[in-house]
């Protein structure tokens, strides 16, 4: 009778495994939002790491699991971008390779005791590193970082106070690879234990300690989502749907109306009709009106998406243009080589330009505002930026007309709650198309969100606090740590090598033996 590992024997069969293992986390975010499956559900990539035959093998296994991992985040692209999906998703897959690695070092064969505590550290430092490599926005950005699907558990939005959420990432592989401990290393079953325990008596400090933001104040904004609009026309008919929904809020006492990203596909100095229309609803609904324009200035080259803010006299001249372009939506990377992607899927056939500031802008009463454009609310240091700089709340414009149907909608308005969380102020989610919602200080849901299918006008009523949270003082702390803990773990690794080579040939050191006893080859 054949043993799982006679099974897992099979090369193909193997990476087939590790593709299936590293996407199972995904389940932990929206639209599934299985959120207590994070706390175990890198435990079969990880048990499976530990019994590579050789290290070579450990790379390939975590190359695989890091494409599952990313095709699975990232499936929605598909009817997009077709082949050039699994591209993507073997390109930043490779990422997980080292990591593979490193999990083999770490816990492969029978660990001691020592070796199973430096993995809690090391291993959630070498995915925090992953994590912060294709964070950068040339690779896609910080789009599904695992302590992301904790979004809306409490005691993990405290945490993201204290460590944004490179913290609660952190803890979720640490806790993984105590579960994991657990469930193959006897021997090292203290350690384990004392991580799980270590993570809780964390999360609970957390609590416990962690400042909360000090409501002092009270603000209404509006949400304006028209829903799809199709045709040759949709320029000029969402607009007027748009304008027609927001008439719809005379009298609500509202202090600012937000529209959702390319909401007006014209440019203003182009239309001054449109930009009168707009400045007839800001003083039909006594506020200002925040739009998102999608089209080529007038006043320089190119395409430019841009927050423009209105008041009752018309353009008030705040303006941010949108600073962080997705990867083949709005630009491709090195298109002499990659633009051939516009031919197999929707890749943008012009690049977009790019803002080169963020912009805070002033409301009436002394608000000040700080606007985003679609997925750079994935970015924890724009809206800790946006903080520093003195704004009571944050906005997100987006547009998911493209994903409706997918997980996509669900997971992009998830990413607010962190980012308000993670700062202390009110965030914002507005979108054309998609689900909108609103978060308060604390990352809580405020009023109802407004899902793929709505159209309407939606009037919030959100606290407004001010103070620091920890994250926004001392940043991006918990990376720093956890690339302090790799370096200090590889010049350690480095000083064993030398010594063992300087002590020459002594006594032979058994075969590390996989979890079915056979030895396993050497790592080269």
């Amino acid at each position: 009778m054949k043993t799982l590992g006679d099974w897992l024997a099979s090369p193909w069969r193997r990476s087939a495994a590790a593709a299936v293992a590293g996407a199972l986390p995904v389940l932990a975010f929206p639209a599934p939002a299985l959120w207590w499956w994070a706390c175990a559900a890198l435990v079969p990539w990880l048990l499976l790491l530990r019994t590579a035959p050789t290290g070579r093998r450990a790379v390939y296994d975590g190359w695989c699991g890091g494409f599952g991992f990313m095709l699975a985040m990232h499936h929605w692209l598909l009817p997009s971008l077709h082949v050039f999906t699994f591209v993507i998703a073997a390109l930043l897959g490779a990422l997980w390779g080292p990591w593979g690695w490193l999990v083999r070092r770490l816990l492969g064969g029978v660990p001691s005791r020592t070796r199973a505590a430096v993995a809690l550290l090391v291993l959630p430092s070498g995915w925090l590193a992953v994590e912060l490599v294709r964070s950068w926005q040339g690779l896609g950005g910080p789009w599904g970082m695992l302590g992301s699907s904790q979004w809306q558990v409490q005691p993990a939005l405290r945490l993201a106070s204290v460590g944004g959420v490179w913290l609660l990432s952190f803890l979720i592989v640490a806790l993984n690879v105590s579960l994991a401990v657990l469930v193959a290393v006897r021997r090292a079953r203290v350690p384990a234990v004392a991580g799980l325990v270590a993570t809780a008596a964390a999360t609970s400090a957390a609590w416990v300690f962690a400042p909360r933001p000090a409501v002092d104040g009270q603000v209404r904004i509006a949400v304006v989502q028209p829903g799809v609009v199709a045709g040759a026309d949709s320029a000029d008919r969402r607009f007027a749907r748009e304008e027609q929904l927001t008439r719809r809020l005379a009298g609500q006492d509202v202090d600012l109306v937000v529209w959702g990203e390319s909401s007006v596909g014209f440019d203003l100095d182009d239309r001054p009709d449109l930009a009168r229309r707009l400045a007839a609803l800001s003083r039909a609904t006594g506020a200002d009106v925040l739009v998102n324009v999608d089209a080529r200035r007038s006043d320089k080259p190119g395409i430019y998406k841009s927050s423009v803010l209105i008041g009752p006299d018309g353009l008030t001249g705040q303006r941010y243009d949108k600073m962080r372009l997705v990867p083949f939506g709005e630009y491709i990377p090195a298109r002499s080589m990659l633009g051939w992607a516009t031919s197999v899927g929707k890749a943008a056939g012009e690049d977009r330009r790019r803002g080169t500031q963020p912009v805070v802008m002033n409301l009436g009463d002394g608000l000040r505002a700080g606007p985003m454009v679609c997925f750079e609310t994935a970015f924890p240091d724009m809206t800790r930026h946006l903080t520093r700089e003195g704004v009571d709340l944050l906005v997100g414009q987006s547009s998911t007309s493209t994903f409706q149907h997918s997980w996509a909608p669900e997971q992009h308005a998830s990413l607010a709650a962190l980012r308000a969380a993670e700062t202390g102020r009110p965030m914002v989610h507005a979108t054309l198309t998609g689900v909108s919602a609103v978060y308060g200080p604390d990352g809580r849901p405020v009023g109802p969100r407004l899902g793929t299918g709505a159209s309407a006008a939606q009037r919030y009523s959100l606290p407004l606090a001010h103070g620091t949270t920890p994250y926004v003082r001392l940043g991006d702390w918990t990376v720093h740590a956890a690339l302090l803990i790799l370096a200090v773990w590889a010049v350690g690794e480095g000083v064993r090598t030398v010594r063992l080579r300087r002590s020459g040939p002594g006594s032979p050191v058994p075969p590390v033996r996989t979890a079915h006893g056979s030895p396993a080859r050497p790592s080269r």
